[in-house]
């Protein structure tokens, strides 16, 4: 389980990071990150909407994402914050392939030996 350190529990925090952060894609997910000079743990939030099932799928598919999170919490770099949106498709996703997409994305966006200056050329680029 991530402690409340580790979450991201405002608003403003999740608008910020999907609309500035470096994205993602996969399958399953949707991986925003925002990589700042910071000296905080990483943070992390989940949006998991009504389109993905009902409350118990939509609390299972968060449970799982909080837990392939934690696993990769040494590899993630300090400061940053995440922000991860399950799709539809996560609801049959098994937990092995959720790992693989979440620990590829956040490898690519969030890594400890990624600078904040590799992120925003990347944003750069992407536009």
């Amino acid at each position: 389980m991530l402690a409340r350190p580790r979450r991201l529990t405002r608003g403003d925090d999740y608008r910020f990071v999907v609309r500035r952060g470096a994205r993602c894609a996969g399958t399953s997910t949707v991986t925003h990150v925002v990589l700042t000079a910071e000296p905080r743990a990483a943070r992390f939030g989940f949006i998991v909407s009504k389109a993905v099932g009902n409350a118990v799928t939509r609390n299972t598919v968060r449970r799982r994402l909080k837990a392939v999170c934690a696993e990769a919490l040494p590899d993630v770099r300090e400061g940053a914050d995440v922000v991860i949106r399950a799709l539809p498709s996560a609801a049959t996703a098994s937990f092995a392939e959720l790992r693989a997409e979440v620990t590829r994305c956040l490898g690519r966006r969030a890594a400890k030996d990624r600078t904040v200056a590799d992120a925003s050329s990347d944003r750069d680029g992407a536009r």
